[in-house]
């Protein structure tokens, strides 16, 4: 018994999947008396409602009826395990994807606002230099461009 109890913490701390499938062979081989038919249910259902859910989130699996024992539970984790790196790929994929779109929409969003923010401060200015009051030094100062900025901006006003 102390074996299966290593084989069931074997299982949840698995390194891989490799590992995974030889813990459940070698329980196959274990449990595999016909009094143990219980304890191969019992481990069929928690690999069903434990482990593979927090392994493989979205697996799907076959009937729980259909999988009535521990040898058909490690023939088809056998089988479908390959696909697993395939499905891994594909979800890193998308959600890079995602996270690049959310990056470059507020990448997008902040130029906006700092492009919109610069052209209120240069419209600002050609107020302030169609009023005629202030000079270009005083007008940079009030709005935090330089006075060569102003003084283009005045050039532009004059052609």
């Amino acid at each position: 018994m102390r074996n299966v109890a290593a084989a069931l913490f074997r299982l949840e701390h698995n390194r891989d999947e490799q590992d995974m499938l030889e813990v459940l062979g070698t329980l196959v081989e274990w449990l595999k008396a016909p009094e143990q038919t219980g304890l191969r249910r019992a481990f069929v259902v928690w690999i069903r409602r434990v482990l593979l859910p927090n392994r493989a989130p979205g697996m799907e699996l076959p009937e729980f009826n259909e999988l009535q024992d521990l040898h058909e539970v490690h023939d088809m984790l056998a089988e479908r395990i390959k696909q697993w790196p395939e499905r891994w790929e594909e979800k890193g994929r998308q959600e890079g994807l995602q996270e690049g779109l959310q990056e470059g929409l507020q990448e997008g969003l902040q130029e906006g606002r700092q492009e919109g923010e610069q052209r209120g401060i240069e419209k600002t200015a050609r107020n302030l230099i169609k009023l005629g009051v202030l000079s270009d030094e005083q007008i940079a100062e009030a709005t935090g461009l330089t006075v060569t900025d102003v003084e283009g901006l005045r050039e532009e006003g004059t052609h």
